[in-house]
């Protein structure tokens, strides 16, 4: 058997997230099928990480064992002839028997894509989270920095939310504004059920001058998923990129016009 490595980009709009679902499309049920086809045998895909509907990926990690001998261009055009639009995968490689897409990450970054303007785009329907109000980033800034380090990060989980522990190690977390686009970039070493949209739905709230930035001390502190803001939409939230150590060569997700715009002093991966 062989273990592959591949990378996926994947508009998640019009799909029920990464997990197989029996009632509705899902990213991995999909991707299972576009690569069985190329290796003519059954194959289980494990992600880095599963995202939820709507939610997107430009960087997300996967690995199947397959005794199939194919060349690593087959498995990605060969996949990529089966998927829809929406779905690519963007490299294939060998990787050793030990590597792990969730298990050897070593950290997970999420951008999340705010367009801040009066009138909404129509271009980017389901592609980033619209706010029409004014936001201010240098706030929104200021109180993403009191949620880096490591904290009990209780207040930011969904209700359903099944990880063993709320403690997380928050690496960097980022606001930044170009023209109209403002990024909320989040890398830690794993993340929460709805982690990264509820932190974006808090920071938003503190950008329209509803909360001051001291607010996402008092909700960090206070351990309580109802004492902060409305979870953000998912049209905002891309799975942005996965590190993993050197020695796996595992490449880094290219360059996507489509979700870089405005991504001047941005920054890129984590």
């Amino acid at each position: 058997m062989t273990r592959i490595a591949v990378g996926l980009e994947y508009q998640g709009t019009r799909y029920a997230g990464w997990q197989s679902q029996r009632s509705a499309d899902s990213v991995q049920m999909l991707a299972e099928d576009a690569l069985g086809k190329v290796a003519a045998e059954a194959v289980s895909l494990v992600c880095a990480g599963r995202t939820d509907a709507g939610v997107h990926a430009r960087g997300q990690v996967a690995h199947f064992d397959t005794a199939a001998s194919r060349g690593m261009r087959a498995w990605m055009l060969g996949a990529n002839s089966e998927l829809p639009r929406d779905i690519s995968i963007s490299w294939a490689r060998p990787v050793p028997a030990h590597f792990h897409a969730r298990y050897s990450a070593q950290a997970r970054t999420y951008r999340y894509l705010i367009f801040n303007r009066a009138s909404r785009s129509g271009l980017l329907a389901n592609r980033a989270t619209w706010v029409h109000r004014p936001l201010d980033a240098e706030r929104m800034a200021c109180a993403a920095a009191a949620l880096e380090g490591e904290h009990d990060f209780s207040a930011f989980r969904a209700a359903e939310c099944q990880a063993k522990s709320p403690i997380r190690r928050m690496e960097r977390l980022t606001v930044a504004r170009q023209g109209d686009w403002i990024a909320i970039e989040a890398t830690a070493n794993a993340f929460l059920h709805h982690m990264v949209r509820n932190i974006a739905g808090l920071l938003i709230r503190i950008g329209k001058g509803e909360a001051p930035p001291a607010w996402a001390t008092e909700v960090l502190a206070g351990r309580d998923r109802r004492s902060s803001a409305p979870t953000a939409p998912a049209d905002g939230l891309y799975l942005w990129y996965v590190r993993y150590p050197a020695a796996f060569l595992i490449p880094p997700p290219s360059s996507s016009a489509a979700i870089d715009l405005g991504d001047g002093g941005l920054g890129g991966g984590a």
